[in-house]
């Protein structure tokens, strides 16, 4: 079943202070793939709260984003559906699976695992007040006690949801252990809308799998795109078209380090940007010679200039 309204059956997993702006723009131009925003919370949107409008305003970005919400009220889920819609959005996501604790503690994320009457509520809100697609991303349960997926996905369709991300480990493993596909495909046989497997999807062959294993519509990577802003491309050309995989070459890995550098600073002021690339430099430069002598350095600058003469001096002379 395809996902309607979607060019890509491959989708970028929301990440908190990774999936901003300047990340899409890099990833948008490696090429294919569904993009998405970091989670923006329904209450502080009702404050107005700058940094949640930044993340939500996608309006000027020229390729579609689904932005993605989390909280615990309908009343506020609705209000914030109504302005993402304005914002430019293509479509809704809630979040019912982040298992961060102060998340989980504001009865958000995958707290809403164990209440599925107001989870409901929460979508039945949504749904009425967007004109937006939306869709819920949840995981296989709560603990290893706990797994009700399957009817979460029900309650979900049931609801009002156009399509479903499922993530196969319970609130208690967080991003350890193996993901569980067979939940996953549980889950797909249990709801006509479309769902998206997410989990332990590292390359395009992995992608492929689950795929073929558990018959989903669409497949999501988060973590594994960290320093690989290519692998989402690499991953729909391999599935829709064959194409193997090439690595990226050092100097691609440079000029998109560079790029997404001067993005961050455009984006966030030269203090900030500084401050949110020293992790995306690391992982640019994971494996690369002498990347932890370089990353030791990168993290004591503070000015754009003199980060971008370190990174052009490292290429220079780094080897894989």
């Amino acid at each position: 079943m395809a996902i309607d309204g979607f060019a890509s059956s491959v989708f970028m997993a929301p990440m908190a202070g990774i999936t901003d702006q300047p990340w899409r723009k890099i990833v948008h131009e490696c090429g294919e793939g569904n993009l998405i925003s970091e989670m923006v919370a329904v209450n502080a949107i009702q404050f107005k709260n700058p940094k949640s409008y930044q993340i939500a305003n996608v309006k000027d970005e020229p390729y579609p984003v689904v932005v993605q919400l989390v909280g615990n009220d309908p009343s506020l889920f609705a209000e914030a559906a109504k302005l993402v819609a304005d914002l430019g959005a293509k479509s809704l996501d809630i979040n019912m699976g982040c298992p961060v604790k102060k998340i989980v503690n504001n009865h958000s994320g995958s707290a809403l695992m164990r209440d599925m009457p107001l989870a409901s509520q929460i979508i039945e809100a949504t749904v009425k007040a967007s004109p937006l697609k939306v869709s819920v991303k949840f995981r296989k349960g709560w603990d290893s006690e706990h797994v009700n997926a399957v009817e979460f996905a029900k309650m979900c369709e049931n609801s009002g949801a156009s399509y479903i991300t499922v993530h196969g480990r319970t609130r208690a493993q967080g991003y350890s252990g193996i993901a569980d596909w067979d939940i996953i495909k549980a889950v797909k046989e249990s709801v006509m809308i479309p769902v998206i497997g997410n989990g332990d999807i590292d390359s395009p062959q992995k992608a492929e799998q689950m795929l073929k294993y558990s018959h989903v519509d669409g497949i999501m990577i988060g973590r594994a795109l960290l320093g690989n802003p290519w692998l989402l491309n690499q991953t729909h050309q391999y599935l829709t078209a064959g194409i193997k995989p090439i690595a990226p070459t050092l100097e691609q890995i440079k000029n998109t380090l560079l790029k997404h550098l001067a993005l961050l600073v455009d984006y966030y002021g030269e203090k900030s940007g500084m401050a949110i690339s020293r992790k995306h430099i690391s992982w640019y430069v994971k494996g690369l010679y002498d990347a932890k002598a370089f990353r030791e350095q990168y993290t004591k600058l503070n000015e754009l200039a003199a980060a971008q003469d370190l990174v052009e001096n490292f290429f220079t002379r780094v080897v894989i």
